[in-house]
């Protein structure tokens, strides 16, 4: 979370998370454990804690909220010598010790309260606003290091599966190559075989056909012999 997601409402207690635009206004989510959503309306004045400013002496005229916060945190951490119902000295003592520039006529007792009670809870539910922008952009970084290498690990695990599944397929194409050739070749000598069995069958009926055919010629010719033999005799 930055702190450009994060407002303050008029008129409303504590800060909230601003969510998304809606028709008439912003969606807005209270900064607690009650995540609670709720609408804010045009008139609704919504101030960004990003585009907020505390008033200084300095040329500029005003320091970043931003950098105000993160001089607390690197200061105090948890530990804020004063609370919000401080009286006005305590108060404007301790913004003195962490922004000595301020102007006493332009910043007011009731904005040093504000400034402390956004401090705990922002340090309570989002303390890495309250962080230098540099080093909560290095914490990423280290992380993606981390999950670059992760990546390429799995990466490089992927590619070996490919490269295991690649060959697994090669070997089952050549196996199924390798049945189908046996098939084909079978088939081959099946159908070979059956070929010259028939042959030898033709073969062997053929000689049957023909003593068949010779026998019958034989004895026609013995039938027209038997006549003339017998017209032979009674001419005698």
């Amino acid at each position: 979370m930055e702190l450009k997601e994060i407002a303050s409402i008029s008129g409303k207690e504590g800060l909230f998370r601003v969510l998304k635009p809606s028709r008439t206004g912003v969606i807005v989510e209270t900064l607690d454990a009650q995540k609670k959503k709720m609408a804010v309306g045009s008139a609704g004045k919504v101030s960004i804690l990003k585009e907020i400013s505390i008033y200084t002496n300095t040329k500029d005229g005003s320091v970043p909220l931003q950098e105000v916060l993160t001089t607390i945190f690197e200061k105090y951490q948890d530990k804020l010598p004063v609370d919000s119902k401080a009286s006005t000295a305590d108060l404007m003592q301790f913004l003195q010790g962490v922004l000595p520039e301020f102007d006493v006529d332009k910043v007011y007792p009731s904005d040093v309260k504000k400034l402390v009670k956004w401090y705990n809870i922002l340090f309570k539910e989002a303390p890495e606003v309250l962080q230098r922008q540099e080093e909560v952009k290095a914490e990423p970084a280290k992380e993606d290091k981390k999950t670059t290498k992760a990546k390429k690990e799995t990466a490089t695990e992927t590619q070996e599966e490919s490269k295991a599944t690649k060959k697994a397929s090669t070997k089952k194409k050549e196996e199924t190559a390798e049945v189908k050739e046996e098939t084909k070749t079978t088939a081959k000598k099946a159908t070979t075989k059956k070929k010259v069995d028939e042959t030898v069958e033709a073969k062997e009926e053929k000689p049957k056909k023909t003593t068949a055919k010779a026998k019958k010629e034989t004895e026609a010719k013995e039938v027209e012999e038997k006549p003339k033999k017998s017209s032979k005799k009674k001419e005698a």
